[in-house]
C-alpha cells in the first residue's frame, strides 16, 4: 500500500477513533446513569471495540491493548448489575485518558509508534489492574446483596401463600398488607419496586373477585418480580394488567366497560350477550364470582 493510501486510512481511523471517544465519555461522566440503560452500556462497548479492531488493523498495539481492556471492563458492566460510586468513575475516566492520550499522539506525531508509547501504556496496564480489582469487589458485595434480597422476597412470598389459603377475612387481608409492607422494605428507594408493591396492596383490598383469583394473580407477580429485582432488571417492574385491572377494580371504577347491559332470560342468550361485551379474560372472572356464589 502506498503512503498516500496510508495515511488516508489513519485519517480515517483517527475521525473515527475520535466520535468513539466522544460516545465513551458521555457515558462515563454519567456513568451512574448510564450503567442503567443496557443500550448506552452497549454503545461504549461497542465504541471500545471498534477502536480496538482499526488499531489491530493498523498496527498500533498500544492503542489495541488500552481499547481492549476498556471494552472487557464495559462487558463486566453488560452482564452484570453494579452499584457505582466516585471510585469506579474515577478508574474508567483513567483508562478512558490513556485510551484518549494516545490517539491525541497518533493523531499529532506523523512518526507515531508502540514505542513512543510505553510509559502510557505502563500506566494504563496499571489503572486496568485496579479497575478489575475493584470490579470483582462490587459484583462480590453485589451477589450477596442479591442473595439476601432473593431470601427476603422468597420468605415474605411462602407467607402470603400460606395466608391466602387461609379463609378470605378481614384479618387474613390485614396481614397480607402487613407482607407487603415488608415487600416495600426491601427496595425502599427503588421507584419501580414501591408501585408494583403498591398496586399490589391495593389489589388485595378487592373484594369483587375470589379470594382465590386474587392470590394466583398476586402470588405470580411478586415471584416474577423478585426475580427482576434479584437480577438488577428493575426496567422490568412493571405491574402487569391483571394486576392494574384488580387494584383499579378495587375502588368500584375498573372492569365495567359499559354502563349497561341486557341480559336475556334463557341461558343461551345471556351467554351470548356476555361474550359480545366482555372479553375472555372478563368472561372468565364473571365465571369465577358465579361459582364462588352458587
Amino acid at each position: 500500500m502506498d503512503t498516500a493510501n496510508q495515511q488516508r486510512i489513519l485519517g480515517y481511523f483517527i475521525e473515527e477513533a475520535k466520535e468513539h471517544l466522544q460516545t465513551l465519555e458521555q457515558g462515563i461522566l454519567q456513568l451512574a446513569k448510564s450503567v442503567k440503560d443496557a443500550e448506552t452500556v452497549n454503545e461504549m462497548f461497542r465504541a471500545a471495540h471498534s477502536v480496538k479492531g482499526g488499531a489491530a488493523m493498523l498496527g498500533y498495539t498500544s492503542i489495541q491493548k488500552t481499547a481492549h481492556r476498556l471494552e472487557d471492563s464495559f462487558k463486566i458492566l453488560k452482564d452484570n448489575p453494579v452499584d457505582v460510586d466516585q471510585k469506579l468513575e474515577t478508574l474508567f475516566l483513567n483508562g478512558y485518558d490513556h485510551l484518549q492520550d494516545l490517539i491525541e499522539r497518533l493523531e499529532n506525531s506523523a512518526d507515531f509508534s508502540d514505542r513512543d508509547a510505553v510509559e502510557i501504556l505502563k500506566q494504563a496496564e496499571s489503572n486496568f489492574a485496579l479497575l478489575d480489582q475493584y470490579l470483582q469487589q462490587l459484583l462480590l458485595g453485589s451477589s450477596a446483596e442479591n442473595a439476601d434480597v432473593s431470601q427476603k422476597v422468597t420468605t415474605i412470598l411462602k407467607q402470603m401463600l400460606l395466608l391466602f389459603k387461609q379463609p378470605d377475612s378481614p384479618e387474613s387481608r390485614q396481614k397480607l398488607h402487613i407482607a407487603c409492607k415488608k415487600l416495600g422494605e426491601i427496595a425502599p428507594n427503588e421507584a419501580n419496586w414501591q408501585k408494583l408493591v403498591s398496586t399490589t396492596q391495593t389489589a388485595i383490598t378487592n373484594k369483587k373477585y375470589p379470594y382465590n383469583t386474587i392470590a394466583q394473580v398476586v402470588i405470580k407477580e411478586i415471584k416474577q418480580a423478585g426475580d427482576y429485582l434479584n437480577s438488577g432488571q428493575t426496567n422490568k417492574l412493571v405491574p402487569s394488567r391483571n394486576l392494574q385491572q384488580l387494584a383499579a377494580s378495587a375502588g368500584g371504577t375498573a372492569g365495567a366497560v359499559v354502563g349497561t347491559v341486557s341480559i336475556p332470560k334463557d341461558p343461551q342468550g345471556a351467554a351470548l350477550a356476555l361474550l359480545k361485551t366482555f372479553n375472555k379474560q372478563q368472561i372468565m372472572q364473571i365465571f369465577q364470582i358465579i361459582k364462588s356464589r352458587i
